[in-house]
């Protein structure tokens, strides 16, 4: 029988305890994310997150009765140096490893936290790489798996809106992208549907005049385009689409919850593209989520833009109830605690499965809409049937 935990705005005060207590004071939450780089836009906003879970925290007594402490190093978007970042944490007295936002990126954190006896969270790696399967048994991500990400897409694009056809392109940059269009497609097809065409783009090319010729070939528009890429690349695929007249809605992943995106597509591109995600930042998506924002402002100035930052305070959050959890901050007490618990967060309802499922993380998934550049929130979704990972 599992537990349920609540994550928010009272949990803090019951996150006090006496129990297993170290000889130090404070309990160290060591950080590998990217402040630089192209995975910047995806960590950063986690980071900006976490550090307002951990104010609220220590403002309500602390974890086990100690206050916590969370250092971030830079990965810049490199995994080498995202490895090395967790040996120098771990080096430091992290108790636990926050991982970047990515299997590529956050992946050599993960192994090296596992090395260690440490759980490793990722908070937000989508692809089923990130498991336990891959990593270890004390390894997770605060993500769902692309499995939902791309089924939620497919069964919004045909069960919801009815569009039968649909061009996929798919950036061949890393494991996120490549998984996300195989298990769009493999959806899609099984609600029904048809691809007419699936084609490949490399990040960086900038240019994407060589698929668009395979595009018009064809003689015929899709009724819906599903773009998987990453970074400011996303834009310019969408416009180069838009510039030659295919008008048809663009769907994507998480990767399209950047505002830096949303601005350079603007209100004359930014229309009629959805995208798959974490949450909404607003309190249509959660009754907590005002008094996030509250306390997010006043730390930084300014309200959050991306669901991104939700995903840094989940995962402090987490970490936090499963020690409390476990009365410890012992690797696999920690680990058996997320197992065994059901946690109501900010980004949806969390289940995760046992080691020997993959800490498969069952969640829902938001949808959002990109009307003249601005985000507005569809709802929540969670596909009744999911492809296999």
């Amino acid at each position: 029988m599992k537990s349920t935990s609540k994550l928010l705005l009272a949990a803090g005060l019951a996150l006090a305890g006496t129990s297993a207590l170290a000889a130090d004071d404070k309990i160290v939450i060591g950080g590998a994310l990217s402040m630089t780089g192209i995975q910047a836009p995806l960590d950063t906003p986690g980071y900006n997150g976490a550090l307002v879970a951990v104010k609220y925290l220590n403002d309500n007594g602390g974890v086990l009765g100690k206050q916590v402490e969370f250092i971030n190093i830079d990965g810049k978007s490199d995994p080498v140096t995202v490895g090395n970042v967790a040996v120098e944490l771990i080096d430091k007295g992290a108790e636990v490893i926050v991982a970047p936002c990515d299997f590529d990126f956050g992946s050599p954190a993960g192994r090296e936290a596992q090395s260690a006896g440490l759980v490793g969270i990722s908070t937000c790696a989508s692809d089923p790489l990130y498991s336990s399967w891959s990593l270890g048994d004390k390894q997770f991500t605060l993500s769902m798996w692309n499995t939902t990400m791309g089924a939620t897409a497919a069964d919004f694009a045909v069960k919801e809106k009815g569009w039968k056809t649909a061009y996929v392109v798919t950036d061949q940059f890393i494991a996120y992208t490549k998984s996300l269009s195989k298990y769009f497609v493999e959806q899609f097809k099984a609600n029904g549907g048809e691809v007419i065409l699936e084609d490949t783009y490399t990040n960086g090319d900038n240019n994407f005049s060589a698929q668009l010729a395979r595009l018009q070939a064809l003689g015929k528009k899709p009724d819906v385009i599903f773009v998987s890429s990453y970074g400011t690349d996303i834009g310019v695929i969408i416009r180069a689409l838009r510039e030659v007249g295919y008008d048809a809605p663009i769907l994507g992943g998480d990767a399209y919850d950047d505002p830096a995106m949303h601005e350079a597509l603007g209100e004359k591109f930014g229309n009629d593209v959805y995208f798959v995600t974490h949450t909404w930042m607003g309190p249509e998506a959660h009754p907590d989520m005002a008094k996030f924002i509250e306390l997010y402002t006043a730390m930084h100035g300014k309200a959050p833009d991306t669901s991104f930052v939700s995903t840094g305070w989940d995962t402090v959050m987490l970490i936090a109830e499963a020690m409390k959890a476990a009365g410890s901050t012992d690797g696999a007490a920690v680990a058996k605690a997320l197992e065994d618990g059901q946690f109501k967060l900010l980004t949806g309802d969390l289940d995760y499965g046992t080691a020997e499922e993959g800490h498969v993380p069952n969640k829902a998934a938001a949808i959002i809409e990109l009307k003249g550049g601005k985000p507005s929130f569809v709802g929540w979704r969670k596909p009744e049937s999911l492809p296999k990972p």
